[in-house]
């Protein structure tokens, strides 16, 4: 039975919140972004989005889960090495994102911070899936199996968070080259 009442219009108002969010955060950047922008796109008050969320940082959590269930959904269509690739690329396109995560991410080392569970069941899900990608490629013999997959899942999980912190701080840097550059020197040697 669907929800109705002041529940369903609080869902559907809390949506409406998160996605106007991540759509300014996008455009305009973490630092670059006021709530009261965001409350106006909503046509609500401060107090009235606050209404919605434990806090500010409560907010800014809703949006990289957002985030990530969007990519999530995205990359189950796409299962070729070229769709990690082309996550990079949509990094690329909305710096204000990659900000946010990276300063959300450093602030979630503490476990009293509203995302740290969110990063904490994050990083499990994303290493069993890259790991999973690295593991088909070793069985069709096309990367090495010299170090087990769920290790090469940490490593490439690695580079890809520190280039988009390398990225932030100067945009010439190549978010998707050191990507091709790993899996390059992962790559099985050619049989003799």
């Amino acid at each position: 039975m669907a929800k109705r009442g002041p529940y369903e219009k609080g869902e559907a108002k809390r949506t409406e919140i998160l996605h106007a969010a991540l759509e300014i955060f996008a455009a305009e950047g973490y630092r670059g972004t006021s709530l009261r922008k965001v409350a106006g796109r909503c046509n609500l008050s401060l107090p009235g989005l606050m209404h919605y969320f434990d806090s500010k940082e409560d907010l800014l959590t809703q949006v990289l889960r957002m985030r990530d269930e969007t990519a999530r959904v995205r990359q189950d269509e796409r299962t070729n090495p070229e769709s990690y690739r082309e996550i990079i690329r949509e990094s690329a396109r909305t710096p204000g994102l990659v900000e946010l995560f990276v300063s959300m991410a450093a602030a979630a080392s503490d476990p009293g911070h509203p995302a740290h569970e969110h990063f904490a069941q994050r990083y499990p899900v994303l290493r069993d899936r890259v790991a999973a990608f690295v593991q088909k490629r070793m069985d069709e013999g096309r990367m090495t199996t010299v170090v087990p997959a769920e290790r090469l899942a940490v490593l490439l999980l690695a580079v890809a968070d520190g280039i988009q912190l390398q990225w932030l701080i100067d945009r010439s840097v190549d978010m998707e080259q050191p990507i091709d550059d790993i899996m390059r020197l992962l790559a099985a040697e050619p049989s003799a």
